[in-house]
């Protein structure tokens, strides 16, 4: 709220990013949450400045930085970032939100981010090397899957709705050989798969958007990469596999992954600094029935004008992709 009271150059950025799209229905990853969504408010007032308004709003309070009061991390500290259900300094830091033209069928929301880990069919859970649960049996009883949030929203269009599936989960790195983070996120990008399959929740009647932060990537980096291939190879699914002539033109060397798909822009590996380089970890996965007439991210190549405000306003890139209902 702060930053986009002053009108801080990242703020403009990303609104100008997003004006240059101009989406019909648009979700925020790393968008702090309030109670009254002051800021997602202030910041859909910002957007309207540049374009169309965005009458709907919709966000809960995600799982990031809230207080368990236990030892999640299992370094022997508590109240620690990494101790709260999400990596978080505080509560609602860096939560989910969703702006859209068309309303939101709230009613029929489905929400997942309670459900705790350890409860999640098939669940890869963390254990210590003599097989005990990790970092205790107390932290695993309390422990949600979600890092930030699962939500099933329903958009009400004329003829039916239309439904969202969102969710950013938690980087498969920053943890030890117990690979906490890594099983974590597997399981988090993994309930979408039950979810669709009608094995965790009801599924879509209709047409969906599977859009989401993955923090994973289907071809490099660290992670369990197999769940990705899953959902980009899923039936009920199809990938429109978006590219941008800026990630072709800024490729990480050694990567097996099509650069013009990647979506982050983080540090290169060299022999000064320790770095995933580029990758593909933002999705947005239209379901099979529906109509995909293009798709794209913001990336566009340098020097442009375009290329300078796409680095200025995040580390990851707009995803875009334009669809026809029946």
């Amino acid at each position: 709220m702060r930053d986009i009271g002053k009108q801080e150059a990242q703020v403009l950025a990303a609104r100008d990013v997003i004006a240059k799209a101009n989406p019909d229905i648009l979700v925020l990853a790393d968008f702090d949450y309030d109670a009254e969504l002051k800021a997602l408010k202030a910041f859909a007032g910002l957007l309207a400045d540049k374009t169309k308004p965005y009458p709907y709003a919709f966000a809960r309070r995600p799982n990031t930085g809230w207080a368990t009061g236990l030892d999640m991390d299992g370094d022997g500290r508590l109240g620690t970032p990494r101790d709260a259900q999400g990596f978080g300094y505080y509560a609602g830091q860096g939560g989910l939100a969703v702006l859209s033209r068309l309303p939101f069928d709230e009613a029929g929301l489905q929400d997942f981010s309670a459900l705790l880990w350890r409860d999640f069919p098939e669940a890869l859970l963390p254990t210590h090397a003599d097989g005990a649960p990790f970092p205790s049996e107390d932290a695993l009883a309390a422990q949600r899957l979600s890092h930030t949030a699962h939500w099933s929203l329903p958009v009400t269009l004329p003829k039916g709705p239309l439904t969202l599936l969102i969710s950013q989960a938690t980087p498969p790195v920053f943890d030890g050989e117990e690979d906490r983070n890594g099983k974590r996120n597997h399981d988090e990008n993994a309930l979408w798969l039950h979810h669709i399959e009608g094995r965790l929740g009801t599924p879509p009647a209709g047409p969906f958007i599977l859009a989401f932060g993955a923090n994973l990537d289907p071809a490099d980096g660290t992670g369990w990469r197999e769940v990705m291939r899953s959902l980009l190879a899923h039936p009920k699914l199809q990938d429109p596999r978006p590219e941008s002539e800026g990630a072709a033109l800024e490729a990480t060397p050694a990567h097996l992954g099509d650069p013009a798909l990647d979506t982050a822009d983080w540090s290169e590996p060299t022999n000064d600094t320790v770095g995933p380089g580029n990758m593909r970890v933002d999705f947005v996965l239209p379901s099979a029935d529906i109509n995909v007439t293009n798709a794209g991210i913001y990336w566009p190549a340098p020097p442009s004008s375009g290329h300078a405000l796409a680095l200025a306003a995040s580390r990851h890139r707009l995803v875009w992709v334009d669809i026809k209902l029946p």
